[in-house]
C-alpha cells in the first residue's frame, strides 16, 4: 500500500524512483547526494537546491514537537492529568527522528519523565541504548513494520551531540568509527545520562501480531504493526519497572496500510488476493473505517515504474530533473 500511495502520485512536478535495498541504502545514497558539491554546484546553475521529507531534514521534527505539546495539553482538557504532571512518551523508532523530537519538547520543558524506544528484530536502537554500544555488524531483518527495518539511525548523532554538550569532536570520531568499523562505544558519561532519561526495548513479528488481536479484543482498537511494537514494549516497561505515570504512545501509521498483516493477526483470511481485497477483508472483520485517501490508490493509475541500484542513484536524479551531465 505505501508503495501505491507513491507510484500512483498525481502531481506535475513529482517524480518517483524504486531502490533495489532497504532503508539503510536509500538514506546512505540520499546523503551522499546532497554532500557532493558538483551535485550542489550543478542544482545551483539550474535554481534548484536539495531538501527532504523525512528525518534527514530537522524541519520534519517541528510539527513533531508540536504534536508531543498538543497530546500533553489533550491529557490536560480530558482530565487525565493536572498542568506540571508528569508522562511517559513511548515511540515506536527506528531512524529515532520523532523519539528525538520527543527528547527536544522535553528540553524546551515539557514535563517528560521516560522516552521509552520500542524496536522491532532490528534491536540495533535497543542494544544502544542499554549497553551504550552502537553496533550495525549484524544480520538485518525483513519484519512486519518496515519502517523500523533500521540498521543506521541517523538521529541519534543529534542526540548524542547534545547529550554530549555540543562536543562536536568527541561526535565526529564516533561517527568515524561508525562509517570505519561499523560500531562506536560512547564515554561512561554519555552512556549513564542517556540511561537517565530513555528506556527501551523491543519484540519480534510474533509479538508484534498477538499485541494486534489483544489490544482489538480488549479496547476495539485496530493498531498497525508498528503502534503493536510501541505498546508491546510499554508494557515490558510497565511489567519491569511497576511505573503507573500516565503515558502517551505513539501510533504512527493506519492499519490499512498493512492490511496483510493486521488481518493475519486477527486469524482473517490472508492467503490471497491483493491490496485492495485485503484492505476491505479487514474491513469486513472489523467494521473500522478506510481513511479516504487509502480507498481512492484503488482507481489511481501506477504512473511511475522506474527502478535503480543505489550506485545509480546520482545518475537517475540527474535524469528525474532533467539535467544533462
Amino acid at each position: 500500500m505505501q508503495k501505491l500511495q507513491m507510484i500512483t502520485q498525481e502531481g506535475g512536478n513529482v517524480a518517483v524512483c524504486g531502490i533495489e535495498g532497504n532503508f539503510d541504502d536509500a538514506q546512505t545514497g540520499v546523503k551522499k547526494i546532497f554532500n557532493d558539491p558538483g551535485m550542489v554546484s550543478r542544482l545551483d546553475v539550474k535554481n534548484m537546491m536539495f531538501s527532504s521529507a523525512n528525518s534527514i531534514n530537522l524541519g520534519r521534527l517541528l510539527p513533531q514537537i508540536v504534536y508531543y505539546i498538543s497530546a500533553y495539553c489533550d491529557m490536560i482538557g480530558n482530565g487525565r492529568i493536572n498542568a506540571d504532571d508528569l508522562i511517559n512518551v513511548v515511540v515506536p523508532t527506528g531512524n529515532f527522528g520523532n523519539i528525538l523530537a520527543a527528547y527536544y519538547a522535553r528540553k524546551m520543558g515539557l514535563p517528560i519523565a521516560k522516552l521509552i524506544c520500542a524496536s522491532n528484530r532490528n534491536r540495533v536502537l535497543t542494544d544502544f541504548l542499554n549497553t551504550g554500544e552502537y553496533n550495525r555488524n549484524r544480520s538485518f531483518y525483513t519484519t512486519t513494520s518496515p519502517s523500523m527495518d533500521i540498521l543506521i539511525s541517523s538521529n541519534l548523532e543529534r542526540l548524542l551531540y547534545d547529550i554530549s554538550e555540543n562536543n562536536d569532536v568527541e561526535i565526529i570520531y564516533l561517527m568515524k568509527q561508525l562509517r570505519k568499523k561499523g560500531r562506536y562505544t560512547v564515554s561512561d558519561k554519555i552512556a549513564k545520562d542517556i540511561k537517565s532519561i530513555f528506556w527501551a526495548g523491543w519484540c519480534d513479528d510474533e509479538q508484534t501480531a498477538q499485541t494486534i488481536k489483544n489490544v482489538y479484543e480488549n479496547h476495539d482498537y485496530l493498531c498497525d504493526t508498528h503502534t503493536a511494537v510501541a505498546v508491546n514494549v510499554y508494557e515490558q516497561y510497565r511489567k519491569s519497572t511497576g511505573d503507573k505515570t500516565p503515558t502517551v504512545i505513539v501510533s504512527t501509521a493506519n492499519p490499512y496500510k498493512f492490511s496483510a498483516s493486521v488481518l493475519d493477526a486477527l486469524g482473517g483470511n490472508c492467503s490471497d488476493g491483493n491490496e485492495f481485497e485485503l484492505m476491505d477483508r479487514l474491513h469486513e472483520l472489523t467494521r473500522k473505517e478506510i481513511p479516504e485517501p487509502l480507498k481512492s490508490i484503488r482507481e489511481k493509475e501506477k504512473r511511475f515504474t522506474d527502478v535503480c541500484k543505489p550506485k545509480k542513484m546520482k545518475k537517475t536524479v540527474y535524469k528525474l530533473l532533467g539535467i544533462k551531465k
